[in-house]
């Protein structure tokens, strides 16, 4: 399934996009994220029940105002250097375990999100990234196990001032600030996805391809990370997994020339839809 959240005058609503269009399904967001996987099977007859029926009200996906695809995850962990290349491009050798650090809720923002870009930095970066949601509670999970904890994936944008994450070696300032995590438009369903260590990886800033790689050069795979993880916390449905970025952000590049207000950066991984927001100053 591909499963949207639109913001409506009663709150933000769960919806689900199918070939005849969008519509409302019963659970909230809320509901729905505390569930994860248990949730699919009734949501699967409702939306089966819907699609037959006539009468069902059909959205305008233009008319709509989107949510974060995963609302409030519990914990946003992001994994560091997890492509080959980007550890080439950052003059850093592969790391032998993953590294993980976290993002906080305040960073989460919905695709057409204008991004907030205080005047307290001045190195904003773009990092186009698969995000993994999990779907049921994941404790000590054998690596050949850990794909069925996963919900689904969808799109995630790591934004990143450089010049606050590399003032310490604790990378956390540079990655927190308020919607520096924009995730969607949509979540698809792990049983609807294309295979996790084969999809496309693409960023665009102002219509010009920036990264241009795909899941295939992950260092540590989906099953790696959440098998990885795992061991060590217990992941509830709803958290998510931000798996790295590949070559091409701006800090590799020669001129960094740093992301400013009025820059739009499009994020594309697989088939998940594009994921696209306009950089603003911060009021």
């Amino acid at each position: 399934m591909i499963i949207l959240t639109y913001r409506s005058k009663e709150g933000l609503r769960l919806a689900v996009r199918t070939p005849r269009g969008i519509f409302d399904v019963t659970p909230s967001p809320d509901d729905f994220f505390r569930q994860g996987l248990s949730a699919l099977p009734a949501l699967r007859e409702e939306v089966a029940r819907r699609v037959e029926d006539p009468g069902t009200a059909i959205l305008n996906e233009g008319d709509l105002e989107l949510g974060p695809c995963v609302p409030q995850p519990g914990k946003i962990l992001c994994v560091g250097l997890n492509y080959l290349r980007h550890a080439q491009e950052s003059g850093m050798s592969p790391p032998e375990t993953p590294v993980l650090f976290s993002k906080f809720g305040n960073t989460i923002a919905a695709s057409g999100e204008a991004i907030p870009l205080p005047d307290n930095a001045r190195e904003y970066d773009y990092e186009a990234e698969l995000v993994v949601v999990i779907g049921r509670r994941a404790r000590y999970v054998k690596k050949d196990e850990a794909l069925d904890f996963v919900l689904g994936y969808c799109n995630g944008n790591d934004l990143s001032a450089r010049d606050l994450q590399m003032r310490t070696g604790q990378w956390l300032l540079g990655k927190t600030l308020d919607k520096f995590m924009p995730i969607g438009p949509y979540l698809v369903t792990a049983d609807e996805a294309e295979d996790p260590g084969a999809m496309s990886v693409r960023c665009w800033l102002n219509g010009e391809l920036r990264q241009d790689s795909s899941t295939s050069d992950l260092i540590f795979s989906v099953a790696d990370l959440v098998h990885y993880a795992s061991q060590y916390l217990t992941l509830e449905p709803g958290d998510i997994i931000s798996t790295g970025t590949p070559e091409g952000v701006i800090l590799g590049r020669a001129d960094k020339i740093w992301l400013k207000p009025g820059d739009e950066v499009t994020v594309e991984i697989g088939s998940l839809g594009r994921l696209q927001n306009h950089l603003i100053a911060e009021e």
